[in-house]
């Protein structure tokens, strides 16, 4: 981390000593934010699936110790030298983009998100899974003042990532757009997508979703365990976009041909199996496959903008910073229904 440490206090945190270790509250001092970055208070970070690179030791690079956490909520403590266009007392978060090194050839074109030495709270400096954390102005998010923390933390990771890659998906309102996926990306997807005025399939396997996917907005719900998911959306004229949250390749292989004319396969689930196509499924209706990641704190603000002007909202279970082990397992579980966040 780029901040100067000084101790003013102590605080109890949530850190993964080693790769593939386990959780272990301990006492650190509280740092004083160096040049260009602030302290921040920590209210509630989300427990996202990603932070599994911090804890599994599966991020190229990972430092120890580290302290994970990319979904953060909180107020600022203390600016560093330098700050002025964030104030001591301003609510902020910080997401999966922790900074950017603003002289990169994608820097320089504006293209923040594409940083080649991009920063990434929780694995490039410690993150949220602590009472107090310091982080650079460039990863700062404003929250709207009508958001509480807990609603506003997993809208920084699984919020933006659903929210961006549909306004930039090419859909059209009244177009018919698939969630696959009625899960912890997929039920904020399905919210913004029907947000969007487009017609919504959402897609699970069984039926136990169906009666919830209806209430968050799908206008058809589809059981991929108790029918071809593909061939019925070919049924409702093909999708101009299928959003794939969930992280299973063989699912999102499957409803390819669920895709109509210049159709897209967009690709937020992050998995290590490969998608398998052929080129046939793609050159017949020129379709694409697209993979899509987060977005800059400016996207952020725009989904917190956004869920607050609709009701948009993340269905969520709380713990305790100190059950940090606890959460995490739970959200691993797949059980979890659908976020869970860390409570200072």
């Amino acid at each position: 981390m780029a901040a100067t440490a000084v101790a003013v206090g102590t605080m109890k945190v949530a850190q993964v000593a080693n790769p593939g270790g386990t959780f272990q509250i301990v006492e650190r001092e509280i740092p004083k934010p160096g040049t260009g970055h602030v302290l921040i208070k920590v209210q509630a970070c989300g427990v996202c699936h990603s932070d599994m690179f911090t804890k599994e030791g599966a991020w190229p690079g990972i430092e120890y110790p580290r302290i994970p956490g990319h979904e953060v909520a909180g107020v600022i403590a203390e600016v560093g030298v330098g700050v002025s266009t964030w104030k001591k007392g301003q609510r902020v978060g910080v997401g999966w983009h922790g900074g950017q090194d603003n002289t990169c050839l994608s820097c320089r074109r504006g293209d923040f998100g594409n940083c080649r030495n991009l920063k990434i709270s929780g694995i490039s400096y410690d993150g949220g899974y602590q009472q107090y954390m310091v982080a650079p102005v460039e990863a700062l998010v404003a929250i709207p003042e009508s958001l509480s923390d807990v609603d506003a933390a997993p809208l920084l990771c699984a919020g933006i990532t659903t929210f961006n890659a549909l306004r930039h998906s090419g859909a059209l309102p009244s177009d018919l757009v698939a969630i696959q996926g009625v899960g912890g990306l997929g039920h904020l997807g399905i919210q913004f997508a029907s947000k969007f005025g487009y017609k919504v399939a959402a897609i699970g396997r069984g039926g136990e979703n169906g009666a919830l996917a209806t209430k968050l907005g799908a206008s058809v719900y589809i059981d991929s365990k108790a029918t071809n998911a593909a061939e019925e959306l070919q049924k409702l004229g093909g999708a101009q976009v299928i959003l794939a949250t969930a992280p299973n390749s063989k699912a999102m292989s499957e409803l390819i041909d669920g895709l109509g004319p210049n159709g897209k396969l967009m690709v937020v689930g992050a998995s290590m199996d490969p998608i398998e196509v052929t080129p046939i499924q793609l050159i017949g209706g020129m379709k694409t496959i697209l993979g899509w990641s987060s977005g800059t704190p400016t996207d952020s603000e725009d989904t917190l903008r956004f869920a607050e002007l609709t009701g948009v909202r993340p269905m969520i279970e709380t713990y305790p910073l100190e059950q940090a082990g606890e959460a995490y397992e739970r959200m691993m579980s797949g059980k979890a229904q659908f976020r869970v966040v860390l409570t200072m």
